[in-house]
């Protein structure tokens, strides 16, 4: 976002955003940030239209929805070819993230989810299909996150 600094505002906006986009009020936000609801509307219209907002989504339980394995799978494709694979990536059934890399040699981490090892397997493969590098896998046990607590002022 060049053309604008954050504020504190902007700040509260996206940590209250971050906690429960779903259930706040723009009335709610407003009492957070001592700003009016429309200040906060057009606050969240900017954030949006400035890609700093970039959607909503529900935070889903994979182990709790059927799909209890989660898999980190860190790769390496050829530099020049990495960002336009992601896309690609995000089309195989079970990938649910795909983190580009800046350091080291691997330099793509693909999440994975699925119901057997067969799913995983099956995700592995088609990274190698597409000419990637499966460098190592990790099985992970649980998977927690929370608001990045910069924004609050």
């Amino acid at each position: 976002m060049a053309d604008h600094e954050l504020d504190d505002i902007d700040r509260e906006i996206l940590y209250a955003l971050q906690e429960d986009a779903r259930n706040l009020s723009s009335g709610e936000i407003a009492e957070r940030t001592d700003a009016s609801s429309s200040t906060v509307r057009k606050r969240i219209q900017r954030l949006e239209s400035d890609g700093v907002i970039k959607g909503y989504s529900a935070e889903v339980d994979y182990q709790k929805s059927g799909y209890p394995l989660r898999m980190l799978l860190f790769c390496t494709a050829s530099i020049a070819e990495r960002g336009d694979l992601i896309d690609d990536i995000l089309d195989i059934s079970g990938v649910v993230s795909v983190q580009e890399l800046v350091t080291g040699e691997q330099n793509l981490l693909v999440t994975a989810v699925g119901e057997t090892d067969n799913d995983i397997t099956s995700v592995a493969q088609e990274l190698l299909d597409r000419g990637l590098t499966v460098a190592d896998e990790v099985l992970v046990r649980s998977h927690e996150s929370t608001p990045f607590d910069d924004f609050p002022p």
